[in-house]
């Protein structure tokens, strides 16, 4: 089976900002070499952070693990390079703050570890036997989000899974790492997927790919010929790589409110993901580099990088001839969901799918002192998951905590259509992701308190019966 139609699948609201994806989708994926010290984080995923295995003085080879978890939504983390451990100790994240790293001197040689071995054809192995395989790879969602794989890959019994989406739709303007991977390494991509659907069961497999890639779909499919697995092409729409939407869009199927795609029987992963996953299959390596655009019109050579995790950004930036001039603003991933950077002496984590670097006349945003509403409804004809974002936008900024939940904020994706519309820049997401994380806070907070209640209960109790 082949490709299943042209542009049949549209979507529900998002927005059509302009691709800039000219700059880097002819640039062939380039691998550098780490610097002379990298700086691996101990929490590169969503879940547990990992605790390390390691200590200053320690040597590493390329594959050890140097951080893991005993927590299931967890994936253990390895070396990138060989060397010496010199430090462990809290450093700055790109995701914000400080995160306890260990800081590895790179020796040049690149000596993997010994342990490191293909595992036996993937056809031979029970789904179980593959999951602790991709868990033992340290393998989690590379588009972006960095949710642990073999989680994704172990739904309950009481919820089957018949399709398997490859999501290389990749939206978000500016990168092409999947765009790259589907053109140079269609034969890995389709490997991995395949290794994906045992592992959960599933007859159908859709590769989802944006018709503004038309290069990257003649590849796939020519590829998928003769293997049962579909090609679909996407009208180039953002954010039509948001899982939810992809799964609307493709198998007209809604992803109930608070729910997950195993709640709907699918389940998505990324290509960059599949490549992984087919790697460790052929060659035995966990997931200690990944495929990164450094992009932007301040970059000298943008460029598609495959570089080893724990590389400092500026020295990716430096492999693409560094600035022209100083850059305005610098973010991790793509400029409608990327992550902004106070500075480049952070590391390449999992996650991090792009590194844009835009002027001062790209980044020029000035936002309302206070947020404004002139109830044109822009924001809500574009939102993808049919929310209020003026409301929710409006309830976070005025902490309306209960209204918040009314409306549904936690289905929020973040996608940024609805502050990238607003007329009147309100900075509608911020103030949603203020919202969402103030109540996780209180969340967390509450489920403490009971703990300590129940806990205090039961120790009154306790010292009843004694007496």
């Amino acid at each position: 089976m082949g490709r299943t139609s042209g542009l049949l699948y549209r979507i529900r609201g998002g927005v059509h900002p302009p691709s800039s994806k000219d700059l880097t989708a002819e640039k062939q994926i380039r691998r550098i070499e780490a610097p002379a010290t990298v700086t691996i984080p101990m929490r590169q995923h969503i879940g547990a952070p990992c605790t390390p295995r390691v200590k200053k003085g320690d040597e590493v080879l390329v594959g050890t693990v140097i951080g893991d978890s005993e927590a299931f939504v967890s994936a253990p983390i390895h070396s990138s390079v060989s060397g010496k451990v010199v430090q462990v100790a809290p450093q700055p994240h790109p995701a914000g703050g400080e995160v306890l790293a260990a800081i590895i001197e790179n020796d040049g040689e690149y000596r993997r570890d010994p342990s490191l071995a293909p595992p036996s054809p993937w056809e031979d192995m029970q789904p179980e036997e593959i999951r602790k395989e991709v868990r033992s790879a340290g393998m989690v969602g590379l588009g972006g989000a960095a949710f642990p794989t073999h989680v994704k890959l172990s739904p309950p019994r009481e919820y089957p899974i018949d399709t398997v989406i490859l999501n290389g739709a990749e939206c978000e303007p500016f990168l092409t790492s999947d765009y790259r991977l589907l053109l140079e390494e269609p034969d890995a991509v389709l490997e991995g997927m395949r290794i994906i659907m045992r592992a959960v069961g599933a007859r159908r497999g859709i590769v989802a790919v944006e018709d503004n890639k038309p290069k990257a779909i003649k590849a796939m499919e020519t590829c998928v010929r003769g293997s049962g697995i579909e090609v679909a092409s996407l009208r180039t729409r953002y954010p039509q790589g948001a899982e939810k939407v992809l799964i609307a869009n493709l198998l007209h199927r809604e992803v109930p409110s608070g729910g997950l795609p195993m709640h709907v029987g699918v389940v998505v992963n990324n290509v960059g993901t599949a490549y992984a996953i087919a790697r460790r299959f052929s060659e035995g390596m966990p997931l200690v580099e990944r495929v990164v655009t450094v992009t932007g019109s301040v970059v000298r050579e943008p460029s598609n990088l495959m570089v080893p995790l724990g590389t400092g950004f500026s020295h990716a930036v430096e492999a693409c001839g560094g600035f022209t001039e100083p850059p305005a603003k610098v973010i991790m991933g793509g400029p409608m969901m990327g992550l902004a950077q106070y500075t480049l002496e952070v590391p390449v984590v999992k996650g991090t799918s792009g590194i844009l670097a835009l002027s001062w006349k790209e980044a020029r945003y000035s936002e309302p002192a206070e947020p404004v509403c002139i109830r044109c409804g822009r924001c809500v004809d574009v939102c993808p998951m049919g929310l209020i974002p003026t409301y929710l936008g409006t309830y976070a900024h005025n902490e309306k905590w209960d209204l918040l939940q009314r409306l549904h904020i936690e289905d929020c994706i973040e996608c940024g259509c609805c502050t990238y519309t607003c007329p009147t820049k309100n900075p509608l997401v911020q103030l949603i992701k203020t919202g969402k994380a103030e109540l996780a806070r209180r969340r967390q907070h509450a489920e403490r308190r009971e703990s300590e209640n129940r806990a205090a209960a039961e120790k009154s109790e306790g010292a009843g019966k004694d007496g």
